[in-house]
């Protein structure tokens, strides 16, 4: 058990939003954080509450996006001149026939168009959708075909795989592409029109009276992989917004006067819920940065924006310890006052790590895209249990169960499973109703990973259903020993499998990825295998060790063992549209 990190009230910068947890989970209730939420009529707009009502209070002259581009170039964006960008695009929209839960997409990096566009949809009652900048032409003919969009905006860079998908793409009508459009407009692709964003959009009213919607009327959809089968449309609601404001307020410690940066792409649930819908809703100022990863960079923009609160991907925190600490003393980075982690579990290393070179540690918390918001989390007012997701959001009924729906007790581990019925729970499946009722059963929201609580009623991780590793009859869940095997100075990163074995039914193999410098050996392996024997428990220790340059990950920082597993057992990879390059 790693010690435990304890808060000292006296430390806080702030006194966080949740300053008692047990207090406020105790008389938590929904209708109350409703009260945090305009409401016309019983009615609701995501688009409204994150930016419309800013614009029309104290907040309008306010920075409510900092953009920094690829190449150095900055821009900024109060929340009257976002306000004013979503009614144009809502206008544009109406000029192209868009109505009421009509699919836009987005095929952009994260350039202000897509933030501005996105909350123009919502504001005009259409479906939102967003696609990672680096998808393939058949990742976007998957997207596109199954949603039926019928507009599409994107950027010059990625037209040339816009035109390889158009044909097959019935349903679009529409293509805008933003900056310089001239190529493209001489391109002729049969059946739809192909229009300069940025032109048209200067010829639209700024004047757009939003759509109040129904709590349950679609808002956003994103689409998620799996281990086979094309991409699965995850849809969300208006009323998502309820969820995300008190989640970004509890979770993160989001709040008016902060600069907030979230490093997550608007194509994947983090980058909508947190990076627009959340974190505005509360006023704070956002920052984006449309580059690649760089550690010097990443702490520069820290200190130009004094960003205050950090909500990041464990890929990248590992990353930036494997940089080095004394990078980190280059900057200064003392506006920092809350970390915050996800996409995958964050293994205890890089919390104690964040402890040592920030004066702060990075809180864990656990959700997925069918969510739609932080669930279970570590907050600022809690102590940390290193390798803990935390405890449920307040309102949240979390508990582990095994097969048949019986709740199990400390210690045990089974499936974590969600009581149904938060706001931000997905509406449905795009187009497939019974997988969408394939997640509930018993009552629950069965999410799929393995945990357990201990007797403080903190969660633990263990994988995914279909990752736990069952060995000598032990079973062992592969997030512990990628965890044990981080701790070794010489690794930046691990994925671990279970590989059948006749003898043990399966023997654990690792993949490791080593810090620059460090030489692969024989002795090395030897090396690793009696470090998690000592560090974690001698029937967990990776029987096989290969060592790898790159782990196969989503777009969102998340270790893909199956393709690991996959490609260990000549078996099919399936989907792998939502993975980085590998």
């Amino acid at each position: 058990m790693q010690p435990l990190i304890r808060k000292q009230q006296s430390a806080f910068k702030i006194t966080p939003n949740l300053k008692d947890y047990q207090a406020v989970s105790k008389n938590f209730s929904w209708e109350d954080v409703k009260k945090e939420i305009d409401f016309t009529g019983g009615k609701l707009n995501a688009a409204y509450n994150a930016i419309e009502r800013n614009a029309k209070n104290w907040r309008k002259n306010k920075i409510a996006l900092y953009w920094i581009g690829a190449d150095n170039q900055k821009q900024k964006f109060t929340f009257a001149e976002l306000n004013d960008l979503s009614n144009q695009f809502a206008n544009l929209l109406h000029d192209l026939e868009i109505e009421q839960q009509d699919r836009v997409f987005f095929f952009l990096s994260r350039v202000p168009e897509l933030y501005f566009g996105f909350l123009g949809t919502l504001k005009r009652g259409a479906i939102a959708g967003t696609m990672f900048a680096a998808f393939g032409p058949q990742a976007i003919v998957d997207r596109l075909k199954n949603s039926a969009a019928k507009v599409l905006i994107t950027e010059p860079e990625l037209f040339d795989r816009v035109e390889k998908a158009a044909s097959f793409l019935p349903d679009l009508k529409t293509i805008l592409v933003t900056g310089d459009v001239k190529f493209a407009l001489k391109k002729k692709i049969s059946g739809k029109k192909i229009l300069p964003f940025n032109q048209v959009l200067s010829k639209q009213s700024s004047d757009y009276q939003t759509r109040m919607m129904a709590p349950d009327d679609p808002a956003f959809m994103l689409y998620t992989s799996g281990t086979t089968g094309k991409p699965k449309g995850v849809v969300h609601v208006h009323k998502a917004i309820i969820h995300e404001h008190i989640s970004a307020k509890y979770v993160l410690d989001l709040r008016d006067d902060d600069v907030y940066w979230c490093t997550a792409d608007p194509g994947w649930v983090t980058g909508i819920a947190y990076e627009i819908l959340g974190s505005w809703s509360n006023g704070a100022s956002t920052v984006v940065f449309n580059g690649r990863f760089d550690p010097a960079l990443w702490y520069q923009i820290i200190e130009d924006y004094k960003v205050t609160v950090w909500y990041t991907a464990p890929t990248a925190i590992r990353m930036l310890e494997a940089a080095g600490d004394e990078i980190v003393k280059q900057f200064d980075l003392s506006s920092l006052r809350h970390l915050a982690s996800v996409g995958e579990p964050l293994n205890p290393e890089p919390i104690r790590w964040g402890l040592k070179v920030f004066g702060l540690p990075f809180h864990d918390n656990w959700w997925q895209t069918e969510t739609g918001g932080i669930l279970i989390a570590n907050y600022p007012s809690m102590d940390i249990k290193p390798g803990s997701m935390g405890k449920p959001l307040p309102g949240i009924t979390a508990a582990i169960i095994d097969d048949s729906g019986k709740k199990l007790g400390p210690g045990e581990e089974g499936n974590l499973a969600i009581k149904p019925g938060w706001p931000s729970m997905m509406k449905t499946i795009w187009r497939r109703p019974n997988k969408y009722k394939s997640y509930f059963k018993k009552g629950w929201y069965i999410s799929g990973d393995r945990a357990y609580t201990d007797k403080d009623d903190y969660f633990w991780f263990i994988g995914r259903a279909d990752d736990v590793i069952k060995t000598s009859g032990e079973r062992v869940g592969p997030f512990e020993v990628e965890s044990a095997l981080i701790e070794h100075p010489a690794v930046v990163e691990a994925g671990v499998i279970g590989k059948p074995d006749p003898l043990r039914g399966e023997i654990i193999k690792a993949f490791v990825k080593l810090k620059d410098g460090v030489k692969p050996s024989k002795k090395l392996k030897d090396e690793l295998a009696q470090f998690v024997k000592k560090h974690l428990a001698a029937h967990a220790y990776p029987r096989e060790i290969e060592f790898i340059d790159k782990l196969p990950k989503t777009r969102s920082g998340k270790i893909m063992r199956r393709v690991l597993k996959a490609k260990e057992l000549g078996l099919p990879i399936g989907d792998t549209s939502t993975l980085e390059e590998y």
